[in-house]
């Protein structure tokens, strides 16, 4: 007489057709397509928020019978943000000439007798000429600081160095710099300090390739830009992932029941 049971698996085998396994396999393939659509969404999703922003901003200065909405049954998306990239680049026309040196120079000087305003606008033309000056050293580098504690390392952005003032007043005689910490995942916020220059070590490493590092906690590393590795690495987390569920899925092996003589 024959049986219809199912002989067991075999050890280190799984049934084919569990619910289990395919609720692993399920959750395997949306983790994948969740790499690889989520930094997509996230950049169109940045992006178009970006345009409408602009857009939003710059709309009101421009007059009814300009706007592209008047003519069409739609709005025009970053049709504002082309008005406010060829006025940013008329002021930067005009302002190179004497006649608008000279006003932007008045107008300096009004704001500079506004006590309220004047150490704003201040700071904030410092920050703007020194990030976006073509010649300027600022954030351009990368070293590694021992922070919080000994033998623990961190990502800094090398600044500049302290003015005359401020470095007579650091205590000893080395030449300090000042450095930026990032805090992951939020590369915008972080911790100001000044470091003597013999304990910061400067590292072969691009400001972007750092700040992709922090935000991403360390598991995405620089060099990884080639689309082969990121296919390769892809690839072994879903193996990776796919491995450590067959595993939990696996029986306990029961140990041999002693042998009672």
């Amino acid at each position: 007489m024959t049986s219809n049971k199912v002989p067991p698996a075999a050890p280190g085998e799984l049934p084919p057709d569990t619910p289990r396994g395919l609720m692993a396999r399920f959750r395997n393939y949306f983790l994948t397509g969740l790499v690889v659509a989520g930094p997509i969404a996230i950049t169109f999703y940045l992006t178009w928020w970006f345009v409408n922003w602009v857009d939003n901003l710059v709309r009101p200065f421009v007059p009814t019978a300009y706007r592209p909405e008047t003519y069409l049954p739609f709005g025009l998306p970053g049709s504002g943000l082309i008005v406010a990239v060829i006025a940013l680049t008329l002021l930067g026309f005009l302002t190179a000439n004497l006649i608008g040196r000279t006003l932007v120079d008045l107008g300096e000087r009004l704001l500079g007798r506004i006590p309220a305003v004047r150490a704003i606008y201040r700071g904030l033309k410092q920050v703007f000429e020194t990030l976006f000056s073509g010649n300027g050293s600022s954030f351009r580098r990368v070293g590694l600081v021992e922070f919080p504690s000994p033998g623990m390392w961190s990502i800094v952005l090398i600044s500049q160095a302290p003015s005359a003032e401020l470095a007579a007043s650091l205590p000893g005689e080395e030449e300090h710099i000042s450095v930026f910490l990032p805090c992951a995942p939020n590369p915008t916020t972080g911790f100001f300090f000044y470091v003597p220059r013999s304990k910061i070590i400067e590292i072969e490493m691009s400001t972007e390739d750092a700040a992709t590092l922090i935000m991403s906690a360390g598991v995405v590393q620089p060099g990884a830009n080639d689309q082969k590795q990121r296919a390769a690495a892809l690839a072994g987390m879903a193996n990776a992932a796919r491995v450590a569920n067959q595993a939990s899925l696996q029986p306990a092996t029961q140990p041999a029941p002693a042998k009672v003589e």
